[in-house]
Order: structure tokens, then sequence, then C-alpha cells
């Protein structure tokens, strides 16, 4: 099974410093998973995966910029970060051709494992489907019904925090309005996009094992 082991984001380590994160060395540690921070591009620009079957000589899967190792980095001690994050829940795709993206995803071991239809009335419908990469989880969003020509492109990144008001402190009005998660029992806030991330990013309450 291909798991996910690290991601590189644009944002420079002092702006993720500042939004709680406990970062050293230009880089993040979160749950099992490294972000590299301050990497060249704009929002997510690549990701890390162990154990993934991709052939020789692809550099990335469906367009999205992959580098594959052979196993991920051994788990050492648990940061603590400021902000109360203390996982990565999810990473956010979207793709203009939502069955070749699956199908591509699969080609290299990585498998659905259910989907759900999200479209709201008087809007086009919308779907998403979730795959699993270790710790965290793939959310692919697409069309069930129309495609387009085009690379997927990563979106945005959900954490999961101990204590969601501890999170809300130390974001102050940068965080926007706590509200329920579509997840039952869950409650979720998104980074307003004036903290200046060039990555969507929302914070959630634990749920059940998955």
């Amino acid at each position: 099974m291909a798991i996910l082991a690290g991601l590189s984001i644009s944002d420079p380590p002092e702006l993720w410093a500042d939004l709680g994160f406990s970062v050293e060395a230009g880089a993040c540690r979160v749950g099992g998973l490294d972000f590299t921070l301050g990497a060249p591009g704009a929002g997510i620009t690549d990701w890390t995966l162990a154990a993934a079957e991709v052939p020789d000589g692809i550099d990335g899967i469906d367009g999205l910029p992959t580098l594959v190792i052979d196993d991920p980095a051994p788990d050492g001690a648990a940061l603590e970060h400021p902000n109360a994050v203390v996982s990565l829940d999810h990473v956010v795709v979207m793709t203009p051709d939502l069955e070749r993206t699956v199908g591509t995803l699969g080609r290299v071991g990585i498998f659905e494992r259910r989907r759900r239809d999200v479209g709201r009335p008087g809007q086009p419908p919308t779907t998403q489907v979730f795959f699993r990469l270790g710790e965290a989880i793939l959310e692919l969003v697409g069309s069930p019904v129309t495609k387009a020509e085009g690379p997927a492109r990563f979106w945005g990144l959900a954490f999961t925090v101990s204590d969601l008001d501890r999170t809300a402190s130390a974001l102050g009005d940068r965080l926007r309005d706590v509200k329920e998660a579509v997840q039952p029992g869950r409650r979720i806030a998104s980074l307003d996009h004036a903290a200046g991330s060039a990555v969507p990013i929302a914070f959630m309450t634990a749920g059940q094992s998955r």
C-alpha cells in the first residue's frame, strides 16, 4: 500500500511558525509526515510516497509531481505544535477528469475506498473520492459528469487537532468561525486567506478511528 510520507509547501517556514507549527531548519513534522517549507512554486508543490508502484522514469501521477521512496522515515518523537495540530487528516486534490485520475492512481497501487456526491442544488455536481495513504487520506474532487483536459493538481490540507478551541486561541482572527464538519461529531474551521498561506488549510477535531 502506498503511504504518504511528506509534502513540499511553498509557504516560507516563518509563516508556518507564526501559524503555530513547530518548525525546525525549514521543515515541520506533523505526526509521521514531513513538510518541507519554502519549496519553489506555489501551494503544495509535490508529495513523497513510500511503497508506491510508480514505474521508473515516471515523475508524476496524472500531473501530480511525485517523489517515491522505498520506506517511510522511522517514527520520531511526536512534536507538540502550539496550534494543537497532531496529524494530517487529509490532502485534497482537484482533477478535471475524475475517472482518469482514479484509474491512474489505481495503476500505481492507490485504490479507491469510497466516494460521495457533494453537489449543491443549482450548482454543477461534484464528487469526492477517498483513498487511504497510511495515516492520511487523499480526497480527490471532480465532476462525475464532465471531463476536461489538464492535469490533476494539489489543492489543500486538513489537519486534525487535539483541541480546536486552543487552535482558535492561537490563530485569533486568522481562523474563520468554527462549524460542524460533514463528518458526524467533528468540528472544523478554515484558515482565512488573509493569514498569508498559499494553501487552503482547515483544522478539524478528531473523529472515530478510521
